[in-house]
């Protein structure tokens, strides 16, 4: 890498493989949640990370970026985490708040990465493509505030 448009392009593969990992991932923490809300939270924000992939997608094909070639090694320990603490995890109540944190780590780092991205974009001068990345922002920073709702409203409190 030399300029600052090489590290953007190596931003955006990284981060087309921590949501191809994420969809991979996403319906095991479905399956391990009890709580409704908290299931559906994980299925919308499995279709979310489906429509994230595919304005990745498009962004990598606009500019001749191939998808290929990077392996998001932040993802893959995050979800191996996420993966080792479902196994431990022997109450119902402790799953569903153990795998909002999970999640957590997760969203912050999609946000990081998101957030970085979107400011490359600007500095570059690609104002279209950092306007479809702001929208994959914003929706990760809902998912956050979603998780962050039926942790702090209830679900910590029944794990206690």
């Amino acid at each position: 890498m030399k300029t600052l448009k090489d590290l953007f392009e190596h931003q955006l593969k990284d981060l087309f493989s921590a949501e191809s990992q994420l969809l991979v991932a996403l319906p095991k923490m479905v399956e391990k949640a009890n709580d409704s809300k908290l299931k559906k939270a994980f299925e919308d924000h499995l279709e979310e990370t489906k429509e994230h992939q595919k304005r990745l997608e498009e962004v990598c094909a606009s500019m001749s970026i191939s998808t290929d070639g990077e392996t998001c090694k932040a993802m893959k320990g995050l979800i191996a985490e996420a993966e080792s603490f479902m196994k431990e995890a022997e109450d119902k109540n402790l799953m569903d708040a153990g795998l909002i944190a999970e999640a957590q780590r997760v969203e912050h780092y999609e946000i990081s990465g998101y957030g970085t991205v979107v400011r490359y974009a600007k500095e570059l001068g690609y104002d279209d493509v950092a306007a479809k990345l702001q929208k994959t922002l914003d929706e990760e920073y809902g998912a956050n505030e979603k998780l962050n709702k039926l942790a702090e409203n209830r679900l910590n409190r029944e794990a206690m």
